[in-house]
């Protein structure tokens, strides 16, 4: 089984990363001279089956005009079937929040989400800076443990990846019944300030 589960996310990861170039985020956002990251369970291999794909854009100053242009741009492209918006610009995230469903080839949706990020504010960097942690931490028993408890998750229950994260390096979890454990003794508001 660990086997058929590494197989899957490997899987994953590849159709992830031919939606991103299919849509062409980096390049949409990288027109307006704002500089795209990659963040979350795609950028440190650890996608399996919630199909989510998470950027980070910085800018040193956020124009609301020109994020509507980059997105317009992915926007565009045949699949993409809705679309959301946010302004948090004068909130403690100084962003610009976007997210998107998109239809693949196999008629499966994905999530897109795209935080449009003020250069030098609280959040610049954090979650890079933090996959970057995570991926350090990582062991292939860690990897493999991370991988079958999202597996063994309902695909109704929603479960922040970080929460996953922690359980298995911070906490030692290896099975779903401790995770669930785990969750309600350290329940989640709002953003995990965490790191390995």
């Amino acid at each position: 089984m660990t086997n058929d589960i590494i197989d899957l996310s490997e899987q994953m990861q590849q159709r992830a990363h031919c939606i991103i170039r299919r849509l062409g985020i980096e390049e949409a956002w990288k027109a307006i001279a704002a500089e795209p990251h990659l963040v979350g369970s795609v950028s440190m291999g650890l996608l399996m089956k919630h199909r989510d794909i998470d950027y980070h854009i910085n800018s040193p100053v956020l124009c609301i005009e020109e994020s509507f242009a980059a997105v317009a741009r992915i926007a565009a492209h045949d699949g993409v079937e809705q679309l959301s918006y946010a302004n948090l610009v004068h909130t403690d995230e100084a962003c610009i929040e976007w997210h998107i469903s998109y239809r693949d080839e196999r008629d499966e949706l994905w999530q897109i989400d795209m935080m449009h990020i003020l250069r030098g504010s609280r959040y610049d960097g954090y979650f890079e800076w933090q996959a970057a942690r995570i991926v350090d931490a990582l062991t292939p028993e860690r990897r493999e443990a991370i991988l079958r408890l999202k597996y063994e998750t309902p695909a109704e229950a929603k479960i922040m990846g970080v929460e996953y994260y922690r359980a298995v390096i911070e906490g030692g979890v290896r099975d779903y019944a401790a995770f669930e454990a785990w969750r309600r003794r350290h329940p989640v508001t709002g953003i995990m300030e965490w790191m390995p």
